[in-house]
């Protein structure tokens, strides 16, 4: 039973680690900054600001799985995020998805499944 609880909540780490990276992207967009202009908006966008705080609840929680679980286990279900960040992509940012990218994000849909099923 608890491993279904870590796999719950790694599965949540995923999907807030994800949404982080959809708030970085939303706040940079094409923006072509200077590095030194990147590091400013680090410490000024509230986007920004937004996707680290999410990142560092992500950490807590994805530690929290660690703690209780093998590496091996909880390390591939937190590569789920690829699969969110992909759909969230697609759906919030509009970005285009070909078919091949589909597929291997079905690939990895099944990896983690089976690395899942088999602990």
């Amino acid at each position: 039973m608890i491993i279904y609880i870590i796999i719950f909540l790694t599965l949540f780490a995923a999907l807030i680690a994800s949404l982080s990276q959809i708030a970085f992207k939303t706040s940079l967009g094409k923006s072509g900054l200077s590095l030194l202009m990147l590091i400013k908006k680090v410490f000024s966008d509230k986007m920004i600001l937004l996707g680290l705080l999410g990142y560092a609840v992500s950490l807590v929680i994805y530690l929290f799985a660690l703690d209780r679980a093998p590496l091996s286990v909880v390390y591939p279900i937190f590569a789920s995020s690829f699969i969110f960040v992909t759909l969230f992509s697609k759906f919030l940012l509009h970005e285009k998805i070909s078919l091949i990218r589909y597929i291997g994000i079905s690939v990895i849909f099944l990896g983690i499944l089976i690395v899942a099923i088999s602990y």
